[in-house]
């Protein structure tokens, strides 16, 4: 029997190596996206890290989520997609269209080039932020029938990019045209866990600004945290569970306060030499200090708030059964220690 490949956009970035690397180990083919060739070694070396010799075993294709260029050569042959790539901004844009723009057409142009191919099923990695937000004073935990409303109070570009990029793959599906394709959406937390590379994603940001000493108090921010194994596992579940087509995915475990991770990784990365901060900021202070740092504005809508998660589906249809928060939180510090992201001080 043929192996089956299955093409991975956005080879480069932080979920999709975790996504690679547990698709060579499971005996699949790979092949991954990337806007230019300039990161293909990386990817490589980082595959063969994990899987000795599996950088050999991925192939590489060249396309850009703004372009038409390339898409139907790199989607030929393929079985199944699992499009990952999607901007994710550290701070908020001025125009917010550069956010929204990439990830809307690049879902849309991925998931045409894959009907054009007759890939059997997509799955999408979209965000608990087409979620939870813009939902005030709400009780009751979120799930998969809820999404985020985009006319609510303090949405990001972000948000709003994950929200409509996920909308959009829905709709194209739901088309007469397109309706014996399948697609199963993955919406994750914020993903910590190892990485793999000294390049981290924007998820790992906290993390790294907390070691880093860019970050010497800690804001009263929440996030219901996910390790990136098991976001990984995730979608490799979502494409080949019959019942998983036609379904988004709650992919996140425990609520973490940032006080939270700190207590987590306070002793480990003092082993290192590393002080982590400890004392919380006021939201007063949080919102005086975004006046002057870009990178905190995005993060004011979260003050104070908790968010919490129902994650009955993702485990009862996938057979899901994550790390902890703690573990995830363990793991990706002491990655970023050994990876040099964060130098170790003893």
């Amino acid at each position: 029997m043929m192996t089956e490949t299955v093409i991975v956009t956005g080879a480069s970035g932080f979920i999709a190596q975790h996504c690679i690397i547990q698709l060579l180990e499971a005996g699949y083919d790979v092949r991954g996206t990337l806007r230019s060739p300039k990161r293909e070694q990386e990817v490589r070396d980082a595959i063969d890290g994990a899987v000795p010799g599996g950088g050999d075993r991925v192939s590489f294709a060249y396309v850009d989520l703004t372009g038409d260029d390339g898409w139907d050569e790199a989607m030929a042959g393929c079985t199944y997609l699992l499009h990952v790539a999607s901007p994710f901004p550290l701070a908020e844009p001025q125009d917010e269209s550069e956010v929204i723009r990439p990830a809307v057409d690049g879902a849309l142009r991925a998931l045409q080039a894959a009907a054009r191919a007759g890939v059997k099923r997509t799955v999408l990695t979209s965000s608990l932020a087409a979620i939870m937000y813009g939902h005030n004073g709400r009780e009751r935990p979120f799930d998969e029938h809820d999404w985020s409303n985009l006319s609510g109070d303090g949405i990001s570009a972000y948000a709003k990019s994950k929200t409509l990029a996920e909308k959009a793959a829905w709709d194209f599906i739901s088309t007469p045209r397109n309706r014996g394709m399948e697609l199963a959406v993955i919406n994750p937390g914020l993903v910590l866990g190892p990485v793999t590379t000294p390049d981290t994603s924007t998820s790992m940001e906290p993390l790294v600004q907390m070691m880093s000493g860019q970050m010497p108090a800690l804001p009263r921010l929440s996030f219901p945290v996910v390790d990136v194994r098991d976001v990984a596992a995730a979608h490799i579940a979502a494409m080949t569970e019959p019942e998983a087509a036609g379904k988004r995915f709650c992919c996140a475990v425990d609520e973490l306060w940032f006080k939270d991770i700190s207590d987590i990784i306070r002793e480990p990365m003092a082993a290192h030499g590393i002080k982590v901060p400890t004392a919380v900021l006021p939201d007063f202070a949080v919102r005086l200090f975004a006046l002057f740092r870009p990178d905190l504005k995005a993060l004011l809508p979260d003050l104070g708030i908790e968010r919490k998660i129902n994650n009955m589906q993702i485990r009862r249809v996938l057979n899901w059964s994550p790390r902890g928060a703690e573990e995830a939180t363990l793991a990706a510090a002491e990655s970023l220690v050994a990876t040099g992201v964060v130098k170790a001080k003893s």
